[in-house]
C-alpha cells in the first residue's frame, strides 16, 4: 500500500509540473501587455519598456517560467500588478470565504442527495423515485446563478430573512458570516445535489442486487437494516468520487455565484484579475485550482482503499 501511495504521489508531482508549464504558456499567449494595462495607452515607449524590464517581461519565456516556478515552490507567488501586495496573501484572504462556502454547499448537497438517492433506490419506480427524479432534473437544469437570484428575491427582498449579498467578515461574528453564506451555498448545492442523488441511486440499486445483500435479508435482517448496514456502505465508492469532484467544482466554479452575491471569494478574485489583466494573480489562481483538483483525485484514491477492503487486499 505504501508503494502505491508513493507511485501516486510521484504521478501527482509530475502532473502538477506539466500543468504549471501549460498554464504559464497559455497566460503568456493572452492578448495584451500587463505593462500597457498598468500605464495606459498614452504611455511613451521608453516608459513602457522600462516597466516591462522592471516586471521581467523582457526575459525569455523559459527563464520567466523557471523563476515563477522556483518562487511558487518557496511559497513566493509574486506580487499582484493591480493590488501591489503578495498574491499568496490575496489567495489566503479569499479562501476564508470560498472554502467555507464550498463546505456548506457540500454539506447541503449530501444532506439532500444521499437520503433521496437511497430512498429512490429502495422504492424503485415508486413515489420516492418519481419525486427524486423530478428533483434531480429540475436542480440540474436550472443554473446556479439564476437560483441565487430567485433566493435573493424570496428570502432577502420579499421576506427579509437573509442578507442579499456582501460578506461581513469572520471578525464580525460567525453567525453573521454564516448567514451571509447560506443563500449562495444553497444556490451552489442544488445542482450538485441533483447529480449526487442520481449517482447514489444508481450505486445503491446495483449493490442491492448483490448476493451478500440477499443473504443478509435471508438471515432475517429487515429491509431497512440490510439497506443501511450492507448496501449503502458498499455503494459509497462512486459517491465519494462524485463528492471529490464536486468539492473542486464548488471551489473553482463559484465565480458566477460569488459575483451575484458580491462575495469576496477566490472566484471573484479570478474574475477581477482577468478583467484587469493581472497575469500574476491569474496564473497563481489557476495553478491553485488545478493543484486542488489533482490533490482531491489523489485523496479520493486513498479513500477507496479505506472504504473497500477488497481494494486493500489487492494492493501490492
Amino acid at each position: 500500500m505504501i508503494a502505491l501511495i508513493v507511485r501516486r504521489l510521484a504521478g501527482l508531482i509530475v502532473t502538477l509540473l506539466l500543468v504549471s508549464a501549460v498554464i504559464f504558456a497559455v497566460m503568456d499567449l493572452l492578448p495584451g501587455d500587463p505593462a500597457s494595462v498598468i500605464l495606459g495607452t498614452s504611455a511613451s515607449p521608453d516608459t513602457l519598456a522600462a516597466l516591462q524590464k522592471e516586471m521581467g517581461l523582457d526575459r525569455p519565456l523559459a527563464v520567466r517560467y523557471v523563476a515563477w516556478l522556483a518562487g511558487v515552490l518557496q511559497g513566493d507567488f509574486g506580487r499582484s500588478y493591480t493590488y501591489g501586495v503578495p498574491v499568496a496573501g490575496l489567495i489566503a484572504e479569499r479562501l476564508s470565504v470560498t472554502v467555507p462556502l464550498a463546505l456548506i454547499a457540500i454539506l447541503i448537497s449530501v444532506v439532500l442527495a444521499i437520503p433521496l438517492g437511497v430512498q429512490a433506490a429502495r422504492h424503485q419506480n415508486g413515489g420516492w423515485d418519481v419525486f427524486s427524479g423530478l428533483f434531480s432534473h429540475v436542480s440540474i437544469a436550472v443554473p446556479a446563478f439564476w437560483v441565487g437570484l430567485l433566493l435573493i428575491i424570496l428570502f432577502s427582498t420579499t421576506l427579509g430573512w437573509l442578507p442579499a449579498g456582501g460578506f461581513p467578515g469572520w471578525a464580525g461574528g460567525v453567525g453573521a458570516a454564516l448567514m451571509a453564506l447560506l443563500l449562495p451555498a444553497v444556490a451552489l448545492a442544488l445542482p450538485q445535489a441533483g447529480v449526487l442523488m442520481r449517482v447514489t441511486r444508481s450505486a445503491v440499486l446495483e449493490v442491492m442486487n448483490e448476493d451478500f445483500v440477499r443473504t443478509a435479508r435471508a438471515k432475517g435482517l429487515s429491509e431497512q437494516t440490510a439497506l443501511w448496514r450492507h448496501a449503502v456502505p458498499n455503494a459509497l465508492i462512486p459517491v465519494v468520487t462524485m463528492l471529490g469532484l464536486q468539492f473542486t467544482f464548488l471551489i473553482a466554479g463559484a465565480v458566477l455565484v460569488e459575483n451575484v452575491f458580491n462575495l469576496p471569494g477566490l472566484g471573484r478574485l479570478a474574475y477581477q484579475a482577468l478583467s484587469q489583466r493581472d497575469v500574476v494573480v491569474m496564473q497563481d489562481v489557476v495553478l491553485f485550482f488545478s493543484a486542488l483538483v489533482i490533490l482531491m483525485n489523489f485523496l479520493v484514491d486513498l479513500a477507496y482503499l479505506l472504504i473497500d477492503p477488497r481494494l486493500r487486499a489487492g494492493v501490492r
